[in-house]
């Protein structure tokens, strides 16, 4: 079990790398490319490099607890809170502002495999061994 949480955590990582880097290298490119937003302003730039540098962060604590055994279950705790607060803003969005851009589509398809494949993969003794 720990190497496919190990072989887990390692996948998250790799999927959210490219999508923080996305949003927060070039702002205004990711914007026009993927959201057909022709212009933002520093507002907005602001928030997307924001949120590169927090996907960053906890891509960066899944790597590092893919290799400490320690770490696994509470990083899969997050890959899930993370994944599933996301999920559920997405989904609030849709029904009240309507179906986004396709990439925003495929981001709501891998986050809502990502909860359930994370809340499979901790151990089951995991929140009693924290008290």
């Amino acid at each position: 079990m720990n190497n496919i949480k190990k072989h887990f955590l390692i996948f998250a990582f790799f999927a959210v790398i490219p999508i923080a880097l996305g949003y927060g290298i070039s702002p205004s490119w990711f914007a026009s490319t993927f959201l057909g937003i022709d212009a933002i302003d520093i507002n907005i730039a602001h928030i997307l490099r924001a949120i590169m540098c927090l996907y960053i962060g906890l891509g960066l604590f899944w790597l590092f607890s893919a290799f400490n055994s320690p770490y696994r279950n509470p990083a899969l705790v997050t890959v899930m809170v993370f994944a599933g607060g996301l999920v559920i803003g997405r989904v609030i969005s849709c029904l009240v502002d309507g179906i986004p851009q396709p990439i925003l589509l495929f981001y709501i398809g891998l986050e809502f495999v990502f909860v359930p494949a994370a809340y499979s993969g901790r151990d089951r003794t995991f929140s009693t061994n924290m008290i």
